[in-house]
């Protein structure tokens, strides 16, 4: 019989980094994702791991690049403001083709807002929230489920194209509990680290960086930086469609909100009304080709957010010529959550 268990979202992505081979972590206690570093300074130690509760978000974010920079799977996390702080240190891992995983259970915000779910962190995480111009992988679970299998996704595609991956999610998904079978660790390819740092005693020495002053250099490596965000974009693009074959509406929503999106479509469907759900799970790469294959023959799309329209400009940039785009949403704040039949409501006006 498969084991269940019955856990939060948090827990989930604790569990999945220990199987996924994570024995390092580096955080700091913020509101609604504190349950992941409770998680892990219990059991990292009974496995001959390391946790460490640092004095800031910046130092928890550089010891995750040190960590990351000697081969070892590593991992932090935090939300809103805490996130804003890691960001240089994550463009230095952009830059230094660095591996490591970010976990953002989002808050509200701007400044330090309060502790309930938000959308509107995907700017910052999708179009690079440091300086630079680089991308991370960003990964958006819609359940505790996928918050464990996309956390051990995200370990794999972060050693595979070296470079950060985030997990987006936020304190519905991270607080809510459900039953979760916890997978073991799919088996995948992974190149070897021949690039992880070592000392001049054990052979040639191996440094990472991100600086780069030599003539043309600078250039040549965002370069390559950039032809790996198109492999990205051509190799590991994922989504869900939900009764997308005969739509004559489609929804586009990620995370919570598309969780509350299906059910609207399904009491839209008991009208007779001809409706679909597609979902990005991976919300940089942007699965752009699936939304101009669906609109080139369903053209009306309304976008639904948890904050005032973000992902919306990623949608208009990838339906097909002449799609009417329609956005529903709202900033977070206390009781913000948009119901189903709120959503029916949507789904009736623009049908």
């Amino acid at each position: 019989m498969t084991k269940r268990l019955f856990v939060k979202g948090n827990e989930a992505v604790a569990m999945a980094a220990i199987e996924a081979g994570c024995r390092y972590y580096f955080g700091y206690p913020i509101t609604p994702q504190s349950d992941i570093p409770e998680y892990m300074s219990a059991e990292l130690p009974r496995l001959g791991g390391e946790f460490i509760q640092a004095e800031s978000e910046i130092a928890a974010v550089n010891m995750l690049l040190g960590a990351s920079a000697t081969g070892v799977r590593a991992m932090t996390s935090s939300s809103g403001p805490g996130i804003s702080l890691k960001q240089e240190g994550i463009s230095y891992m952009a830059g230094s083709e660095l591996p490591g995983v970010i976990v953002d259970i989002a808050r509200s915000g701007p400044g330090l807002g309060g502790i309930d779910a938000s959308q509107a962190d995907y700017f910052q995480a999708v179009k690079g929230g440091g300086h630079g111009g680089y991308h991370i992988i960003v990964l958006a679970p819609a359940s505790v489920q996928e918050m464990y299998d996309l956390t051990m996704l995200a370990f794999d595609l972060a050693d595979i194209y070296r470079m950060p991956a985030m997990i987006l999610s936020d304190s519905v998904i991270g607080q809510m509990k459900e039953a979760l079978i916890p997978n073991r660790r799919p088996e995948a390819e992974l190149p070897s680290k021949e690039w992880a740092v070592r000392g001049k005693g054990e052979g040639d020495q191996r440094i990472v960086k991100s600086l780069y002053l030599g003539d043309g250099e600078l250039e040549a490596h965002n370069w390559k930086l950039h032809n790996r965000y198109c492999e990205l974009k051509e190799k590991e693009c994922r989504w869900e469609a939900f009764r997308t074959e005969d739509a004559d509406l489609l929804v586009t929503a990620f995370g919570s909100c598309a969780r509350i999106a299906k059910t609207a479509i399904m009491l839209a469907r008991e009208e007779g009304l001809k409706v679909g759900l597609l979902r990005p799970v991976t919300l940089f790469p942007f699965p752009a080709a699936a939304y101009e294959e669906l609109t080139s023959r369903c053209k009306k799309i309304l976008d639904i957010e948890l904050n005032a329209g973000q992902m919306i400009e990623d949608v208009r940039l990838s339906v097909s010529p002449d799609t009417e785009v329609f956005f529903y949403g709202r900033p977070p704040g206390t009781g913000s959550l948009p119901t189903p039949e709120e959503l029916l409501e949507q789904i009736r006006k623009h049908y």
